[in-house]
């Protein structure tokens, strides 16, 4: 599981640093859209790396390919209009983000003609991109606290004690399921098939436009 390969490292470094940095500021940038101002306040509306790192999600995201970012703090009491549908767009926002940087990575690498898993420094960088953002966006989808996917569900089912109710046990659900390899077993296919289908539909829109 664990990866020390240094220059494995050095390349996917792009990578992790695009996905969480895209990542939290699609959180905070929707929320502002909705009329909560704190992610402003607390200077999370901008694409600086250093504002979104973790250090402990930023070391196991290289490693082990599962992490997180420093949470954007938000308040859906703030958000006009419905505030269990912001709760929802908000949740949706940061996987929304990674897999429009992933698909547009796709796009790129597709233009250039560089190969999926291809050798050399370029394809091993792109790889990265594409990699870690459909994971990330995935993984963050998974209904545990404190992933996206808890305050989606929240928002779905209109009820926040859900989430609240879980926050006591999510980070050992997830630990759990991150090291028996559960969450693999989920997490693999979904983002394999993703990655498969970006290539096919940037595949396809470069052979239409004959580019």
């Amino acid at each position: 599981m664990f990866n020390f390969d240094i220059s494995q490292l050095l390349l996917w470094l792009p990578a992790v640093l695009i996905a969480l940095t895209f990542h939290e500021y699609a959180h905070g940038l929707v929320a502002d859209w909705l009329g909560d101002p704190t992610p402003r306040y607390q200077g999370r509306l901008t694409l600086n790396p250093l504002v979104h790192l973790d250090p402990l999600g930023f070391i196991l995201l290289l490693l082990v390919h599962f992490g997180w970012a420093k949470p954007v703090q938000v308040n859906p009491l703030n958000f006009r209009g419905d505030r269990y549908r912001g709760m929802v767009l908000v949740g949706l926002a940061g996987a929304g983000m990674n897999l429009l940087v992933a698909f547009t990575a796709t796009l790129i690498a597709t233009l250039d003609n560089i190969p999926a898993g291809g050798s050399g420094y370029l394809p091993a960088i792109m790889e990265g991109i594409i990699l870690i953002n459909i994971y990330l966006a995935v993984f963050n989808l998974i209904p545990i606290p404190p992933l996206d996917g808890s305050q989606v569900l929240a928002g779905l089912l209109r009820n926040s004690e859900i989430v609240y109710t879980l926050q006591r046990y999510g980070y050992i659900i997830l630990i759990v399921l991150i090291f028996t390899g559960i969450i693999g077993i989920v997490l693999g296919p979904v983002s394999g098939f993703i990655y498969n289908l970006f290539y096919i539909i940037c595949q396809g829109i470069v052979h239409s436009f004959g580019l």
